[in-house]
């Protein structure tokens, strides 16, 4: 018999050597982390240091009024703190959710509102983001409200809380629904009317955890991971086409989204974690989200020095990062 030129004679050996590969692979990453990290420190300071400086200077400070903006997840919120922030600025919104009376009762509030400048009455859209067939004729409608669309924030999501291995598949697609699939049909439609007029910013509200993972929220972080690779490829296709896109990362927020999240058997979890309690205001978050729309920021991430090292960490100490996750994945079941 003769053997296959291409087959090896002892696998055990090849085996050994390429395990043996991987070691020294592990081993350098590590090195290279150890180095990296100190150095990511000082990136860190200096992130700050330029964000804060854009944020009192105003390096472009542009005037928004009379643009056309529509907002997803504006019945509370943060989405609702937004289009006060916009409507001052007299924008002219577009509010849209599921929740119509809540969306009536928002902009109600922003009518009554004291305001210097001109202001606008913003209009209400009733939308579904989970029902994806219908997303291309409510994007239609809402261009036909005012004929354009110069602002899409993309803010709407929901949450998940248990693990993955416990959560059914209904769970996870709708949270992918929701949060992905329902901002990218609306971007696409959106999108290409933007492209037609050759301006428009687009933005996403992702979360921290679309940069790192934490446990027991896998479907909620694999949506905003989705969030930020399809904002950072869209960037780049409509950089040369006057499009902006801006990703926004935020910490933990104190909202509703824990009481309103999914647990594994699909039910609402109905309690606000102490996390979330002791988060960032939506008023602070959706201010910052303002300021990054205005001075056309295209990353952003609003979250304590802490968090902001796990991404660093996540990146040049991995093996350290998921030794942070295990304590914080074994606290959750001690917590259930």
């Amino acid at each position: 018999m003769v053997a296959d030129a291409n087959q090896n004679e002892f696998p055990g050996q090849t085996f050994s050597a390429s395990g043996s590969i991987a070691k020294v692979g592990e081993l350098l990453k590590a090195v290279v982390g150890y180095f990296a990290l100190p150095l990511a420190l000082p990136l860190i300071f200096l992130q700050e240091c330029l964000a804060w400086f854009r944020l009192t200077t105003g390096l472009s400070n542009r005037s928004l009024e009379g643009k056309v903006v529509l907002i997803t997840g504006a019945s509370c919120g943060i989405g609702e703190s937004l289009a006060t922030y916009f409507y001052r600025a007299g924008c002219r919104l577009i509010l849209a959710a599921r929740r119509k009376q809540e969306l009536e009762r928002v902009r109600d509030s922003l009518v009554r509102m004291q305001t210097n400048g001109k202001v606008y009455v913003p209009a209400v859209l009733e939308l579904d983001l989970a029902d994806l067939t219908s997303i291309p004729s409510k994007a239609n409608a809402a261009l036909a409200i005012y004929d354009t669309v110069d602002i899409l924030v993309n803010n709407a999501g929901i949450f998940n809380r248990g693990s993955v291995l416990d959560t059914i598949m209904e769970v996870d697609q709708q949270v992918m629904n929701v949060n992905y699939f329902g901002a990218l049909a609306l971007t696409k439609v959106i999108g290409n009317h933007m492209l037609k007029q050759s301006a428009g910013h687009i933005v996403f509200m992702s979360s921290v955890v679309g940069k790192i993972s934490i446990p027991n929220s896998a479907a909620y972080a694999a949506s905003k991971h989705a969030l930020q690779a399809l904002a950072d490829s869209l960037r780049a296709e409509v950089a040369s086409k006057g499009i902006k896109v801006t990703v926004i990362s935020p910490s933990f927020v104190k909202t509703d989204i824990t009481v309103n999240a999914f647990t594994t058997s699909g039910e609402k979890y109905g309690r606000m974690t102490k996390e979330v309690a002791s988060g960032y205001t939506p008023e602070y978050v959706a201010e910052r989200t303002f300021k990054a729309v205005v001075n056309e920021e295209s990353d952003v991430v609003i979250a304590p020095l802490t968090h902001k090292a796990l991404i660093y960490i996540r990146t040049f100490l991995s093996s350290i990062f998921f030794i942070i996750m295990k304590f914080y994945a074994r606290r959750f079941r001690k917590e259930q």
